[in-house]
């Protein structure tokens, strides 16, 4: 009994250090351009699977993507445009606001067709 308890707690101690040990991951993959209008591109991998790449204009601009496996071993995948608009993330994992209740959406639609007039009040 000792001895399997033994081989079981040896085996899950090498899964848990492999697993864990992300510190000897290599840059695979690198690339980094910019020009002289402002507009840039660059691009990168790793040994343990992370990817993420992005291009742009200076600060108005920009749109790129990231995928790696997470420690639960889900493949995230996340893709972004960055603009006038906001940064705009978009993926599987991200969550999702629930639906908006019809109430809410006939009273918009009434405020809308009756639109509120100011009273003026005298200075």
């Amino acid at each position: 009994m000792f001895k399997i308890t033994l081989i079981i707690g040896m085996l899950f101690l090498v899964a848990v250090t492999w697993a864990a040990d992300e510190s000897q991951a290599t840059i695979t993959k690198y690339e980094n351009e910019i020009k002289n209008d402002g507009s840039y591109n660059w691009e990168y991998g790793t040994s343990n699977g992370i990817e993420a790449k992005e291009s742009g204009v200076g600060s108005a601009y920009a749109a790129g993507s990231v995928a790696y496996t997470a420690p639960n071993g889900e493949n995230i995948q996340l893709e972004y445009t960055a603009d006038e608009n906001g940064y705009q993330p978009r993926g599987a994992h991200l969550p999702t606001p629930p639906p908006t209740p019809d109430y809410i959406l006939r009273a918009l639609a009434y405020i809308e067709a009756h639109p509120f007039t100011r009273i003026q009040l005298r200075p």
